[in-house]
């Protein structure tokens, strides 16, 4: 495994569209590895592939219920609102109060290539719908005003 360098701030990549896996290989499988071992390495709960520059639509998720691995992620269903604080490895000091749904359910494949579905709330609701937008060029600060951002800056917040 591999930790591997995070895209930040305004790196187009984080705005292209990721493309779908279209079989899990062992570089899908090391990929996924790498992913999860620089998502832990950075203190996050989530990292999605074109965080790392790599255009593929794959997700590590682990909200402290264990490492989940997401090939191909599609958000089935949402229900209910949550409105929490966000923050992003891709934007580091930067984070901002979202709304998002509360409960969602989400089918993907796993490493085996095997579709399954998970069904997420909470925090686990708000990572899935959070990285899932990463893998359609969507940040978390497309989701509020640009004055709702709340930047930290040398341990103090400022507007």
């Amino acid at each position: 495994m591999s930790i591997r360098i995070i895209r930040t701030g305004s790196d187009p990549v984080l705005r292209e569209v990721s493309k779908p896996v279209p079989q899990v290989t062992k570089a899908i499988e090391k990929l996924l590895d790498d992913m999860a071992e620089t998502m832990y390495h950075a203190d996050g709960v989530g990292l999605a592939a074109v965080q790392i520059g790599i255009l593929k639509r794959l997700v590590v998720i682990d909200v402290g219920q264990g490492r989940i691995e997401l090939i191909n992620p599609v958000i089935l269903e949402k229900r209910g609102s949550q409105r929490a604080f966000e923050g992003c490895l891709s934007l580091p000091g930067m984070r901002a109060e979202v709304t998002r749904a509360q409960w969602v359910k989400v089918r993907a494949m796993n490493r085996k290539g095997e579709t399954f579905e998970l069904e997420g709330t909470d925090l686990l609701a708000r990572a899935l719908q959070h990285e899932i937008d990463h893998l359609d060029g969507i940040l978390f600060i497309d989701h509020v005003r640009p004055e709702d951002i709340v930047y930290e800056t040398e341990g103090k917040n400022a507007r």
